[in-house]
């Protein structure tokens, strides 16, 4: 009677230091002027096999049209923007408000435009069958929510502070703290994803995900700015982070090989 042994063990991870040094090396052999992040950048390991290696296929957009989901403002109801309400009772963790205008290039507020955020809970733990975070679900906390910019361009959402939380790109990798946003503009096949993240974070410089943008003054501009006006007495701290568009100081998006629900492939 023959027995099996499993022989197969998952490949050892890298240690930070080797990462760090790839990152560097990486920045190095990147002309300056790069606003956006790097769709191969080898440090973000599955970066590496899951970018585009081919041209984008251009699609008839009236055709999308036809078959896209559309929704209208009376869709959007105002306390969606709320995500601390959702649920009946209070989530765990740091209340605040981040709140900014929206932007084209010639620093023109974009009316109307549905914004949405999805993001971790106070622990770092998604809502999301894939993440096995050993952290605890919040069940007063959801982690998204959606408005539409007010006619001055002014986006306003009221949430929890996410926790930084660690993911399987190499040995001791933890995400720093940051909001996923999606903006659509006036055709469903517009749309933008990227990050906010949090002034003074530790992990910024380990974080190769934020890392793959090799400018630094483009990733300072995915960085909110503490508001002590936004803050509000005994109930919230306040951050304000501005989105724009086009033009040379655009927001960077986010890269097209990246989740867009929440995990960043743990």
């Amino acid at each position: 009677m023959l027995t099996t042994t499993s022989t197969s063990t998952a490949p050892a991870l890298v240690p930070q230091e080797q990462v760090t040094a790839e990152i560097t090396e990486a920045h190095a052999a990147t002309p300056p002027g790069a606003a956006q992040p790097r769709i191969d950048f080898p440090p973000y390991r599955s970066s590496v096999l899951r970018h585009p290696t081919k041209d984008l296929r251009h699609a008839d957009p009236e055709g999308i049209e036809l078959v896209a989901p559309v929704f209208g403002h009376s869709d959007v109801d105002p306390v969606e923007a709320d995500l601390t309400i959702q649920h009946g009772g209070d989530p765990i963790g740091e209340r605040m408000v981040v709140t900014g205008r929206v932007l084209d290039g010639d620093g023109r507020p974009v009316r109307h435009q549905l914004v949405e955020i999805w993001q971790a809970n106070a622990g770092g733990r998604y809502i999301h069958k894939r993440d096995q975070h050993p952290a605890a679900i919040d069940p007063n906390f959801t982690g998204v929510g959606r408005c539409l910019t007010d006619a001055d361009g002014n986006y306003r959402f009221t949430t929890i502070k996410p926790g930084p939380y660690p993911w399987r790109n190499h040995h001791n990798a933890w995400r720093p703290a940051h909001i996923h946003f999606s903006l659509f503009g006036t055709e469903f096949t517009q749309r933008l994803v990227t990050q906010m993240y949090f002034p003074g974070d530790p992990l910024f410089a380990l974080d190769p995900i934020y890392q793959s943008i090799t400018e630094q003054s483009a990733r300072d501009r995915l960085v909110a700015t503490y508001d002590h006006d936004v803050t509000t007495h005994e109930w919230a701290t306040g951050y304000r982070w501005d989105i724009v568009l086009t033009g040379t100081h655009a927001t960077p998006l986010e890269a097209t090989f990246d989740d867009q629900d929440g995990e960043d492939h743990r």
